[in-house]
């Protein structure tokens, strides 16, 4: 097993590989989802996140393998770009791959942090306090992700944490695996933003607040934002309907 660990755990490594190599018996179970499971431990008084990628498909074996990085490592290190450039992710501590003659699974560690809400509360939750400064702040922080060339996108309503602290918000991103770093131009950076919400309402406040910062006028902005929203959720609602009919589930 390939085994890398965060300089600052370096004398805790044993403890961690345990972790990982006991998550099936171990550890308090935080989401046991259809695709990966993540579980709590405590390590010395301190909360770990561990993360258990699925076992990819057989195209995925080989490809992780021989020729991509896992989601596992992705993580690691996109979690480490972001810190470097001063924005907020749980601090990453390990990662590790198991393999053979192909690929078979990966973990992801990082720091357990308190939050007080995701996006999704300023969703299904129109009367939450300061639900439109939070929102503000939230499209200033997407901007410094654009300007820091981060293309993130898994950028939906589950993947950011908040913090609340007497008016002050801080943002953490998670589920690190898909990112790109690259220069986005005016319309990828609206695009970037089109899984946040269907809501019109929402999509003006962020297009108004995004407005501030850039050289292209509000009306611009939403007109952008919504195009690329509508065409989201058309697709969504297609998709949905094909399932439907074949007797998928969601």
């Amino acid at each position: 097993m390939k085994f890398v660990v965060e300089k600052a755990f370096a004398d805790q490594r044993e403890e961690i590989l345990h972790f990982i190599n006991h998550f099936s018996r171990e550890g308090e179970v935080l989401d046991k989802g259809q695709r990966n499971d993540i579980k709590i431990f405590d390590l010395n008084g301190k909360r770990l996140n561990v993360k258990s990628f699925k076992k990819p498909n057989l195209i995925n074996q080989v490809a992780y393998k021989y020729f991509r990085k896992s989601k596992a490592r992705r993580s690691f290190e996109n979690a480490n770009y972001l810190l470097s450039h001063n924005l907020k992710t749980p601090v990453p501590v390990a990662y590790a791959e198991a393999s053979g003659l192909l690929f078979t699974e990966s973990f992801y560690v990082c720091e357990q942090i308190p939050y007080d809400l995701t996006f999704r509360e300023l969703i299904h939750e129109p009367d939450y306090p300061q639900r439109e400064e939070i929102l503000r702040a939230f499209t200033r922080f997407t901007f410094r992700l654009h300007e820091n060339n981060v293309n993130f996108l898994d950028h939906s309503p589950g993947n950011t944490l908040i913090q609340t602290n007497n008016g002050n918000f801080e943002f953490y991103l998670v589920d690190l695996n898909r990112m790109k770093f690259e220069p986005l131009n005016f319309e990828e950076r609206m695009k970037n933003l089109h899984r946040i919400t269907r809501f019109e309402d929402m999509a003006k406040i962020i297009a108004n607040e995004y407005a501030k910062l850039i050289p292209e006028t509000e009306e611009e902005v939403f007109s952008e934002l919504w195009s690329h929203i509508q065409k989201f959720q058309e697709k969504a609602r297609k998709k949905k309907e094909f399932k439907k009919r074949l007797g998928l589930k969601k």
